[in-house]
This record gives C-alpha cells, structure tokens and sequence, in this order.
C-alpha cells in the first residue's frame, strides 16, 4: 500500500469519525450504564471498523458496522463480566444508586422500540438516535417532512402507550 493511499484512509477514517463521532456514543450510550464505559466502548468500535475500513464497501454501510461492533462489543464485554455465579438462597438488596436500572432502562426502550413497525422505527431511529432533523430523514427516506413528522408521532403516541401498559401491568 502506499503511502498516499494509508494517507487518506487515514484522513477518510478521522473525517468519518469527526463527523458521527456524536451520534455513535450517543448510541453507545444507550448500550452502557455511564458516559466513560460508553467512550470506551465506542473507541473499541472504532479500532475494530478501522481494521476493517477498506472492507466496508459502502459509505452508507460504516455507521451499521460501528453499531454492530459495539453491540457485539458490549454484549462480549457483558458475557466476561457475567462468567461467575454465586448461587444464593437470599436475594441481595439493589442500591438506590446501582447503574444497572440505566442498562435497564436502555434495554427496555430498546425493546420498545424494536416493536414499532419497520418505517416508525427506521424514522425513530433516524430522529432520536442518529439526531438527523426531519428534513434530513425526509432526503434519506423519500418522502415528506410531513410524512416524517405523522410518522414520529405516531411511533411515540404508541411508545407512550406501550410504557403506559407496562406501568399499569406492574403496579396491578
């Protein structure tokens, strides 16, 4: 390889990196239970999809492959630090500060999103995720803003009910 070549898969990688830097620790956020684990998990990502940067053939294909490094990341790091059972007849009380209820939290919404159907959920986690504007997720997508707009409120007036259910269920 060149050296021109290296030079600019450099550039490309950093520029990439620069420019969705924040949507992907917002997104490794959701999977971690604070901001440092988060960083950390993102800077793992990265190392990974820069090893593999000229694999990724599609630009439009890079912020899948971080995401999917950092949930197979996370969910590796999760499986090491889960390894040992210490089987008990007493249940532990929970701290009121423990940040496993943020993991929690990360995954039931997690969840609750990957219920909506197909084009709320792309357009929930176009909006909310990634952070484009509705305009940006109308070029993306082919449609209307207005589209965007109906779309996101009716994938959080189903969100809400949902959370509403769930609340009602456990308080009965």
């Amino acid at each position: 390889m060149s050296g021109t070549t290296r030079q600019t898969r450099y550039e490309e990688f950093s520029t990439y990196v620069r420019g969705r830097g924040p949507a992907l620790l917002r997104m490794a956020q959701g999977l971690t239970s604070n901001h440092a684990d988060a960083e950390d998990l993102l800077q793992a990502a990265l190392v990974k999809t820069f090893f593999a940067w000229d694999r990724i053939s599609s630009p439009r294909a890079r912020d899948g492959y971080v995401r999917r490094a950092m949930v197979n990341t996370q969910i590796s790091e999760w499986r090491r630090r889960h390894m040992t059972v210490y089987p008990t007849d007493d249940i532990p009380e929970q701290r009121v500060d423990d940040p496993t209820w943020q993991t929690d939290l990360a995954d039931a919404v997690g969840r609750a999103v990957n219920r909506l159907p197909a084009r709320q959920r792309i357009t929930v986690m176009l909006r909310y995720y990634e952070d484009l504007s509705e305009a940006e997720i109308a070029a993306r997508l082919g449609v209307s803003i207005g589209t965007v707009k109906s779309t996101v409120s009716r994938a959080v007036a189903k969100l809400r009910r949902d959370a509403d259910l769930a609340i009602e269920r456990a308080t009965s």
